[in-house]
């Protein structure tokens, strides 16, 4: 059988689910804390940063939602969420320490 034509197991569908849910979720936690971090840095006030990168942060989580389920790849999902969502907030941490 081919690649494409198998039926996807019980964990793949859950891995998937979780990905969708959790990764993105993860993923948009870091985005809203760089982004926000970033927006104070660049002058704004910062109800006006937050509420922007909010306004993003939505995209940002349903184009990782859809995305969690069309890659090929769950495991890569799950990689670039977790280090992704790593790397922005330790980055928006140090962003936001940097300006006190």
């Amino acid at each position: 059988m081919r690649e494409w034509a198998r039926t996807p197991t019980t964990l793949q569908i859950v891995s998937r689910i979780g990905a969708s849910l959790l990764g993105s979720y993860g993923f948009v936690w870091g985005f809203v804390t760089l982004g926000t971090a970033l927006g104070v840095a660049a002058g704004m006030p910062f109800g006006e940063a937050q509420t922007l990168t909010f306004l993003v942060a939505f995209l940002v989580f349903l184009a990782c939602f859809c995305w969690a389920f069309t890659a090929r790849s769950v495991l890569l999902v799950w990689l670039v969420f977790a280090a992704g969502a790593a790397a922005m907030s330790v980055f928006g941490w140090l962003t936001s320490r940097a300006m006190i």
